[in-house]
């Protein structure tokens, strides 16, 4: 297993901070403009702070840049709590996904943080150098949408 962290402290409120980041506008926001999340049908207009834990979401189509399918995420809020959520689903490229977020409040701002712990499927492992270009893209991804957060709300 894999385990991928970020941290961001945001000049915003920790509640407007969890409103935004839990809606799929606020998800495509951070991931612009490299890539989009497709949105399952009926979840378009909700957000995952609206769900009880063990909600299973649906399969979410990962597009580079926002039209080009390269990974699929079949989304489950494992967990959900006050500012804070677990999803856990299987991906296209990882066999295990786990994203925790929580949004905390800190200062006159807020503490955002991202933890990620996968397992790449076996044909990534068996590529030589496949786990840590994996790796790297995931880290990648993540800094980029933190600074997308810190663009969006400023940076404590």
């Amino acid at each position: 297993m894999v385990v991928v962290e970020r941290t961001s402290l945001l000049l915003a409120d920790a509640d407007t901070v969890w409103a935004r980041v839990t809606t799929p506008a606020g998800v495509n926001d951070e991931l612009r403009p490299w890539m989009r999340m497709t949105v399952p049908a009926g979840w378009r207009d909700r957000s995952i702070a609206d769900v009880t834990s063990g909600t299973h979401i649906g399969r979410s189509w990962i597009l580079l840049l926002g039209v080009v399918p390269f990974d699929v995420d079949d989304l489950t809020i494992a967990e959900i709590g006050p500012r804070r959520f677990v999803e856990r689903s299987p991906l296209l490229s990882a066999a295990q996904w786990q994203h925790e977020r929580t949004v905390t409040p800190h200062g006159f701002g807020c503490r955002l943080e991202d933890r990620l712990t996968f397992e790449p499927r076996a044909l990534t492992a068996v590529i030589p150098g496949g786990v840590r270009l994996h790796t790297a893209v995931v880290r990648a991804v993540f800094a980029h949408r933190h600074r997308r957060l810190v663009r969006s709300f400023g940076a404590a």
